[in-house]
């Protein structure tokens, strides 16, 4: 098993849209890029802490690639807009790709170079590619968020939109369960 680690927005969406997908065995919600250690979402939220919400996801390398978690990543978030996504505002919520090794940075900023190359967004790729440096997971009340709390409002509205997105663009690579 290997692992990637990635900020998309709300670390609620990305979660349930790496749930779903054939080969990732676990995904856990949480903070990085911060200044202060083990930090609470309330912290997070205050935009005071450098922390992004991002998720860790393990998984087998002979199922899915590392190349194919981040064309997931690149397709179901807007990497153009700074500190933002949709009405979640703030740098907690920046778009990220935080490297465990040499050959994830080497894709990722090649991933982004073909990207910006094609012109494949209107506006330029603000994501920042650094190495992880440290993670931690967030409460207990945030894991597995979307399948416990899939009738509450923001769910409906907001993280269901890209678990549709995902059935649709990705199917082929969904567990079968989901699919």
């Amino acid at each position: 098993m290997e692992q990637a680690t990635f900020g998309g927005g709300c670390f609620w969406c990305t979660e349930a849209v790496f749930q779903n997908l054939n080969g990732v065995q676990k995904v856990v919600s949480g903070y990085t890029g911060g200044r202060i250690a083990n930090p609470t979402y309330k912290e997070v939220c205050s935009g005071l802490t450098g922390h992004n919400e991002v998720i860790q996801v393990t998984y087998d390398p002979q199922v899915i690639s590392y190349e194919e978690l981040l064309e997931v990543f690149w397709k179901t978030h807007d990497p153009t807009t700074l500190n933002q996504q949709g009405n979640d505002v703030g740098t907690q919520y920046r778009s990220g790709i935080y490297f465990h090794n040499e050959e994830q940075q080497r894709l990722a900023e090649q991933y982004k170079q073909k990207l910006t190359e094609a012109n494949a967004f209107d506006r330029p790729i603000t994501t920042e590619i650094v190495p992880l440096k440290v993670f931690y997971p967030a409460e207990d009340y945030h894991q597995n968020y979307y399948n416990l709390n899939g009738s509450q409002p923001y769910c409906q509205f907001v993280v269901k939109s890209k678990v549709d997105k995902v059935k649709a663009v990705f199917g082929d690579k969904l567990k079968k369960s989901v699919a």
